[in-house]
């Protein structure tokens, strides 16, 4: 089993990211974990059940909010940061929350792992270098320049700023990762693989902004969750690490490909409006988290990953499909 610290709080534990890193750690190492959630309604309580009850506790509470954070990490070895308002969309109608968690949230989190001189991995995005062109045979590293392009990257370009600065002028023991797109089990509907999926086992035509050539770099959670323990494990403090597994694909390609694995014509889908501030393309270059820490991804092949996680929300529509009519209303209403 991988050493790391025996007692692991986890902010935003019981969403997506956050509930694949919290079965890993208990299913591949001996440590405890802690979650703190606010259960907002891209969680998913659903993710954590069944966990060992002498190993795994949730605590229901802001992240913003000092009084719930403090004690907690008080009690805890390591803080694992991935609490965080994550989509787009949400942040183009409504950027308040998202400087609110993104940021207050992390300067909460940084102060008390100051006061209790904790270890904290803070967990970032790819967006926050902005896009590539489609034609640039560059991609991010870890020297790349911040240049966010909507509310939600800058706000999440703003926190890692925070966690650099408390790491030189505090001492913070501090790592952080940016991780491309992430794909697989319990991604709310609203996310672009689930919503095609699940458009297509209800029926419906997948719908793709703009024109479709936009391109992301695919990485399984499970993967994610894998480069996560690696950092907790060897990473280097004050160190960033970019996380992603060579799956660069544009949109219209991974829609052919769900359309494909699931029967259906691969013409089968409508172009939408495209969102405000839609950046081209992400492109991980994650070869430090490779030559350093020795990780590898396990889902190298795209199709195999998306037909696993097809399989998966085909077999899952009862926790899905209660939300997919309000998603689909929220994005007609858009006209996308």
């Amino acid at each position: 089993m991988p050493h790391v610290a025996q007692r692991i709080l986890v902010t935003g534990g019981a969403g997506f990211i956050g509930s694949s890193f919290v079965r890993h750690v208990l299913d591949r190492t001996d440590a405890s974990v802690t979650v703190l959630d606010k259960l907002t309604y891209a969680a998913s309580p659903a993710a954590l059940e069944d966990l060992p009850a002498d190993r795994f506790r949730l605590v229901v509470g802001d992240v913003a909010d000092a009084t719930v954070v403090d004690p907690l990490v008080a009690e805890h070895d390591v803080v694992v940061h991935l609490a965080a308002e994550s989509h787009n969309d949400n942040a183009l109608r409504d950027p308040t929350p998202f400087v609110q968690t993104n940021l207050v949230g992390t300067f909460t989190v940084l102060e008390a792992v100051r006061r209790h001189d904790g270890r904290l991995h803070h967990v970032s995005s790819d967006e926050v270098y902005g896009d590539l062109a489609l034609d640039d045979p560059e991609r991010f590293t870890e020297e790349s320049a911040y240049r966010p392009g909507t509310p939600y990257a800058a706000s999440k370009a703003g926190s890692d700023h925070l966690v650099r600065a408390w790491v030189r002028a505090f001492g913070v023991r501090a790592t952080i990762s940016c991780c491309s797109n992430n794909y697989g089990p319990w991604q709310h509907i609203e996310k672009f693989v689930p919503r095609q999926v699940t458009n297509v086992l209800d029926g419906r035509r997948p719908r793709v902004y703009g024109d479709g050539a936009h391109v992301r770099d695919w990485i399984h959670t499970d993967d994610h969750s894998t480069a996560l323990l690696a950092i907790l494990e060897r990473g280097r403090i004050g160190e960033t690490y970019l996380v992603g597994a060579d799956g660069e694909r544009s949109n219209l390609d991974v829609v052919r490909t769900i359309l494909r694995l699931m029967g259906r014509d691969e013409a089968d889908f409508d172009l939408v409006a495209d969102r405000a501030g839609h950046d081209r393309r992400y492109a991980i270059d994650a070869t430090r988290l490779r030559d350093e820490l020795d990780w590898r991804p396990s889902y190298d092949d795209l199709e195999a990953g998306l037909a696993r996680t097809i399989d998966w929300y085909r077999a899952h529509a009862d926790w899905w499909r209660p939300h997919k009519e309000a998603t689909e209303a929220a994005y007609a209403a858009r006209g996308q």
